[in-house]
């Protein structure tokens, strides 16, 4: 019999579906959301070299293969997630096309000075929305090491601040506009390699951030197209697949900023937010029924064991298989979660997805299934298996116990992402990146940056913005 029991309503009940819940329902949760969207320039470059822009292939001339490692910031720090993209021990490779690329997209040339026509589309697009424009360009570097650049950074620049839109009644707080390079199109991702075009890469992007303004998943939804539009009236940005991506931030009371990466659709966003809202509603419960149950970050300890030797007999055909191929299998035993694992943090999603995201992601065993649960109700191994499982690990039965399965270095890594996540669902919600899916749930993505990632770039000096460029670019504001 199970030691703990769950009784908390927020996780027993049924989750409330997009469409069920009022403002009111928002408010009371502490539902609040900001923006941050991403539009190609209408250039005819790139952003700091002088290849065309705009112009994709699905042939190649050539291929690059290279593996990222993180470096300092200025202030000798490394940025967290910079650390967890090097654990993925990624082989990344480049497909090239000699009209679209030269040698500084692969970092073997120094940059051009930007663009000038991009930076003015940005000048005009910041003045357009009322921000104060900066007076000297400073370009920085991002740190991104999840392959999408083949630098491991992407060069970027402020060019306004403290600005605003209207939205009924109210004014939505713009906080910046920023000029950026966009990044490859991946074409594959499966297990350690990685595949990206390089066509699009280099182009200009601008990026729109607004403030935390939005209070229901409409609000986000109507303040995105009303940027959309806004952007589209200028005539100074592409429009098609593509041209348009943005990250809507979502965090209820207690809970954390989390970024959903990447959304393709203005029509997704609203079924994400309320989705994300939900999950980070449950993961707070599950928190505090952990601290019901004295668990904590500490009480977390690495007891697992191998047993491969165990299960080398087992029907499951996904494990017989990997034991077929010599791959070793883990059991990860995690008291004191009785009863969670199987907690719909999200429609269609249990909270064991919260795990499995991280070995798919991290320690790439990404053919699903890659975990198995002796308390999740599938059937998949037979319970005289699970009973010597449990007895290896030494947990009375009803105790969760994960296992998984692969090569000895990403086992490894899968056991320690595994407790890693278990410790956190102690504190209570990640500062993660997630990735929307097409189902309107989202998945672990990689750990929320932070300011480590970014450094002065020390290729590009200042840009001063004169009066005499400015006051030209105001005087052919449209107006109406």
């Amino acid at each position: 019999m199970a030691k703990y029991a769950v009784t908390n309503p927020v996780l027993t009940d049924p989750l409330p579906i997009y469409g069920s819940w009022t403002e009111e329902d928002y408010k009371n949760v502490g539902l609040i959301s900001g923006l941050e969207v991403h539009q190609q320039l209408l250039s005819v470059r790139k952003l700091f070299c002088r290849c065309p822009a705009g112009i994709y292939s699905k042939i190649h001339d050539a291929e690059i293969l290279r593996h990222m490692r993180p470096t300092l910031s200025e202030m000798g720090d490394y940025d967290g997630t910079a650390l967890m993209e090097f654990k993925t021990r990624k082989e990344i490779t480049y497909l090239l096309k000699n009209e679209t690329v030269c040698t500084y997209e692969m970092d073997d040339a120094p940059p051009f000075e930007i663009d000038d026509l991009a930076l003015d589309s940005a000048i005009y697009i910041s003045m357009m929305m009322g921000l104060q424009v900066v007076d000297e360009i400073h370009i920085a570097r991002k740190q991104y090491l999840d392959g999408s650049i083949p630098t491991g950074f992407q060069r970027t620049a402020i060019i306004g601040v403290t600005g605003s839109i209207p939205f009924n009644g109210k004014s939505i707080a713009i906080r910046q506009l920023s000029i950026e390079e966009d990044s490859c199109r991946e074409v594959q991702d499966q297990g350690h390699d990685m595949v990206f075009r390089a066509d699009r890469l280099g182009m200009p992007l601008i990026e729109t951030v607004t403030d935390p303004d939005m209070k229901t998943p409409d609000e986000v939804a109507q303040v995105c197209e009303i940027i959309r539009q806004l952007n589209r009236a200028t005539g100074l940005v592409r429009t098609g697949c593509g041209a348009g991506r943005q990250d809507v931030n979502v965090s209820i009371t207690g809970g954390t900023r989390i970024e959903i990466k990447g959304v393709s659709s203005i029509k997704q966003i609203p079924v994400l937010v309320h989705n994300e809202a939900l999950r980070q509603r449950a993961l707070l419960a599950i928190r505090d029924e952990l601290q019901e149950r004295g668990i904590t970050e500490e009480s977390i300890v690495d007891n697992s064991v191998d047993v491969t030797e165990l299960l080398s007999g087992t029907d499951y055909r996904f494990l017989s298989k990997a034991l077929d191929k010599g791959n070793v299998v883990s059991a990860v035993p995690l008291t004191g979660f009785e009863g969670l694992l199987v907690v719909q943090t999200q429609p269609r999603t249990a909270f064991l997805k919260e795990f499995s995201d991280r070995v798919r992601v991290i320690a790439c065993i990404n053919r699903l299934p890659n975990l198995l649960s002796s308390t999740d109700g599938i059937e998949t191994l037979s319970s005289s298996e699970w009973e010597k499982v449990e007895k290896a690990t030494g947990v009375t039965h009803g105790t969760p116990v994960l296992i998984v399965w692969g090569n000895k270095r990403d086992v490894e890594t899968a056991t320690s992402e595994i407790l890693i996540r278990a410790r956190e669902a102690t504190i209570g919600i990640p500062e993660e990146t997630r990735q929307s899916l097409v189902d309107g749930t989202n998945g672990f993505e990689r750990i929320l940056p932070g300011a480590s990632r970014m450094y002065p770039d020390t290729d590009l000096p200042p840009e001063v913005l004169t009066s005499e460029r400015l006051d030209k670019i105001r005087g052919s504001l449209v107006l109406t």
